[in-house]
């Protein structure tokens, strides 16, 4: 490929990836299916441990089942702001505006929940172990976020701990974990994010020697 071609191309990416935000107010209007199965498609391309590929995605559209899990999600989040959440975190918290509310949860036309799997379960009953798993399905969901933040679509990473409804509501097996919870749709009209900066390069990397 032509050096120049690929220079472009890396400032182009760069120029998008700066663009994306973490949204907490969806657009109720429709997401097609397709869009969503070409995401998850892109996610199951990244690498992982021993080429195991070692997650499930269960995406989510029908209102019943988005109502459950944000009941589910705002019980365990109301558990963690009012009784768990150390001082610190929740000083941390602050300045994102969350709350144990979660009405995206509804709102969103999809909700994509990620699952670890370790270990697999075969047909004859036997496990197989899996390597690197957090790290592999770390990998894949940044894929993921990438190709809907691509798409035009927004995404929030949301992480209400503990997570095991979400593998009983989804009717999952036991040795997948559930990893995030991905509400996806578009912002909804006149959606706002906190202003944020995000560290410069010398703040996150370091550079040794010269290449040839």
């Amino acid at each position: 490929m032509d050096p120049a071609l690929s220079g472009a191309r890396l400032g182009e990416d760069l120029a998008t990836a700066r663009a994306r935000r973490s949204v907490r107010a969806f657009a109720p209007d429709p997401v097609p299916r397709a869009w969503i199965e070409d995401a998850i498609r892109i996610a199951g391309t990244a690498p992982s441990g021993a080429h195991r590929q070692p997650w499930h995605f269960a995406a989510v559209a029908g209102p019943a089942l988005k109502r459950r899990i944000r009941l589910a999600a705002e019980e365990e989040e109301r558990d963690f702001y009012t009784r768990r959440a150390p001082a610190e975190w929740l000083e941390a918290l602050a300045p994102l505006g969350t709350d144990e509310n979660k009405e995206y949860l509804e709102i969103a036309p999809w909700l994509i929940i990620v699952f670890r799997r370790d270990p697999d379960i075969l047909p004859d009953g036997r496990t197989l172990k899996n390597y690197y798993v957090s790290e592999s399905v770390g990998i894949a969901v940044g894929f993921l976020i990438q190709a809907l933040h691509r798409a035009g679509l927004a995404a929030l990473t949301h992480t209400p701990s503990p997570m095991t409804f979400l593998r009983d509501l989804c009717g999952r097996p036991v040795n997948e974990k559930p990893y995030v919870l991905i509400p996806v749709g578009y912002p909804a009209v006149g959606c706002t994010v906190p202003d944020l900066a995000r560290k410069p390069l010398e703040a996150i990397a370091s550079f040794h020697g010269e290449a040839p």
